[in-house]
């Protein structure tokens, strides 16, 4: 069961960095252009919400389920935070991603809520790229791509 949600975190993965990274170049390219916000852009943003959503809860799950989870009482709280890869793993990942969704979720709450173009985009342009940052910063790149 743990290699199965594993994978399913890792290539879910792709499809959150790729569909992030349109909504957020979408939005910086619209706002500084001064285009019109549509149902295009608010699916856009809508779907990206739904899929980073759904990645958390597959990390969560991921989490609870993970043979990494028993280094908490075998080294406890000093020992995880003294080896880097657990500490990516137990405590870096989960709570810089969890922030990161955080993030875009506050970017798509506080975009509804904008009556102009530009500052819907301004919203969605904003969190989201710190979600984006987030996200790229705290992903286990030696092996997700190894």
């Amino acid at each position: 069961m743990y290699n199965t949600i594993l994978n399913l975190h890792s290539y879910w993965a792709f499809i959150v960095l790729i569909v992030l990274i349109i909504a957020t170049v979408n939005a910086l390219i619209k706002s500084s252009g001064n285009k019109e916000y549509g149902p295009k852009d608010f699916r856009l943003a809508l779907f990206t919400l739904i899929v980073s959503h759904i990645q958390l809860l597959i990390g969560l799950i991921l989490y609870v389920v993970s043979p990494r989870l028993a280094m908490f009482s075998e080294l406890g709280m000093g020992g995880v935070m003294k080896d880097a890869v657990n500490r990516l793993y137990l405590v870096e990942h989960p709570f810089v991603n969890i922030i990161a969704i955080v993030l875009i979720t506050i970017g798509y709450s506080k975009h509804k809520k904008k009556l102009t173009s530009k500052s819907k985009f301004k919203m969605i342009a904003i969190f989201y790229t710190l979600g984006l940052i987030l996200l790229l910063s705290r992903i286990p790149w030696s092996m997700w791509l190894g």
